[in-house]
């Protein structure tokens, strides 16, 4: 007969990898833990009693990161075998039962859809001295088994859909968080409002293609994101409302006409394109080509004119020719982004692209990807220079690494340092912009 462990549980770490939506799912597994076992959440792994692991595999050796982690963890479990080890997310899918084959010290091993199982996971663990494995794909179930939200302050996230139909043959989503699937309306207002309720006044609603939401709305009927962003939108207490991320080919007019007309709805988009390359778009299955963006954007800046634009591009995708990279550069240059991300493609395990020649040497890939970030890095200087003189509205988020400063984001998203008092966190302040840095800008607060 096993021993069942006797060692309290009463604190934890999490370390989180990735986007927004894994940054909402480790507040959740906290909120899940700390309602199970009262476990209070620490700074240091080294002061744990349980430590999780919340992976993302989008980018390159994604997996390598997480074992030379996990190797770190393991040094403390060598000390305190009670120690108990699990690893979520995207990798903890993909690789699943292959993570406790090569680090046996792991505990338990679940995906995106299963950590609401986590206390059912840890008491297994416990109680029978095991490790388990939790990754299946069942329906957005975890949603009804999660307690309520518990806010950190004044900003909050709410996942409205999980999943993903695209299938862009780079991307490992549809196959670590399965098909894309919306929750109900009423569902979604209900979180908003509990987090509204907790003092919280900004709200991102979170999805990998998040304006592809279709939901069941409060009349029973088919909603689409742009009637839930007028729903959220209505809310009383929410002052800041955001999304991310979207996705080219659901901007329809309407979500568009959304922005001049939902006043708390902030001028901000990111709108991933990956290529400006049409023969690049169709092998990255994205179902869309160049001259679908340009009017997107148009229209975008003709009802929001202060609209902050932002996209995500891959550079060496296989195939890609000087001039599929050419036309990059072109259609970067015509849109002339306030913020651009920017990556080398590598190939994700699982995904179609991985089984295609990775033609494109590896030093051309390096030269391009040089280019292309010049290009975006002038791009944005020139945009924070505009800023300058602008009173803006900044919402403040924290301390400043400068004594006495305070930093916070304008509603166009832009990073903005400042004189302040740490009472004014939560707060939304009126800035004037005096200075523009690469990435960010200063003002003087002005008060009243």
């Amino acid at each position: 007969m096993k021993q069942q462990s006797t060692t309290s549980l009463d604190t934890l770490f999490i370390k989180t990898y990735g986007c927004q939506m894994n940054e909402y799912d480790s507040s959740r597994m906290a909120d899940l833990m700390k309602e199970a076992y009262g476990l209070r959440l620490v700074a240091k792994p080294e002061d744990a009693d349980v430590i999780l692991m919340n992976t993302c595999s989008i980018r390159e050796k994604a997996e390598d990161k997480v074992y030379s982690e996990l190797g770190r963890y393991r040094k403390i479990k060598d000390k305190r075998p009670d120690l108990i080890i699990g690893v979520g997310g995207c990798v903890g899918q993909q690789e699943g039962k292959r993570i406790q084959q090569r680090a046996p010290y792991v505990d338990a091993v679940f995906g995106p859809q299963t950590y609401h199982k986590l206390p059912e996971m840890i008491a297994t663990i416990r109680r029978d001295r095991v490790r388990v494995s939790e990754t299946d794909m069942p329906e957005i179930e975890k949603f009804d088994h999660l307690p309520t939200p518990k806010s950190n302050g004044f900003s909050g996230f709410v996942t409205i859909m999980e999943g993903c139909d695209k299938f862009c043959t780079f991307c490992v989503v549809p196959y670590t968080r399965g098909a894309e699937i919306s929750r109900p309306v009423s569902d979604i207002l209900h979180e908003c409002q509990q987090l509204l309720d907790e003092g919280v006044i900004e709200i991102s609603l979170l999805g990998q293609n998040v304006n592809g939401y279709r939901g069941e709305g409060e009349d029973g009927d088919e909603w689409d994101f742009t009637m839930l962003l007028y729903a959220v939108g209505k809310l009383e207490g929410l002052k800041r409302l955001r999304f991310s991320t979207s996705h080219p080919m659901e901007m329809t007019d309407e979500l568009v006409v959304a922005f001049a007309d939902i006043p708390v709805l902030m001028p901000y988009l990111h709108l991933p394109v990956q290529s400006g390359s049409d023969a690049m778009l169709k092998a990255m299955h994205r179902g869309h080509v160049r001259d679908d963006y340009f009017p997107m954007i148009d229209d975008l800046r003709k009802h929001c004119p202060d609209i902050s634009l932002s996209s995500d591009f891959i550079v060496g995708f296989p195939g890609e020719t000087d001039e599929d990279f050419e036309q990059t550069l072109d259609l970067v240059r015509r849109v002339d982004y306030d913020f651009a991300y920017c990556f080398k493609y590598s190939p994700r395990p699982g995904t179609p692209a991985s089984k295609s020649d990775d033609n494109v040497a590896e030093d051309v890939k390096d030269v391009r990807l040089q280019q292309l970030l010049e290009l975006t890095r002038e791009q944005t200087r020139h945009h924070m220079q505009q800023q300058i003189g602008k009173t803006v509205q900044v919402l403040v988020e924290r301390e400043s690494r400068t004594d006495g400063d305070m930093q916070g984001r304008s509603s166009d998203y832009r990073i903005v340092h400042f004189e302040g008092q740490t009472r004014q966190i939560g707060q939304i302040m009126p800035v004037r912009i005096t200075q523009a840095y690469g990435q960010s800008l200063r003002g003087e607060l002005i008060l009243a």
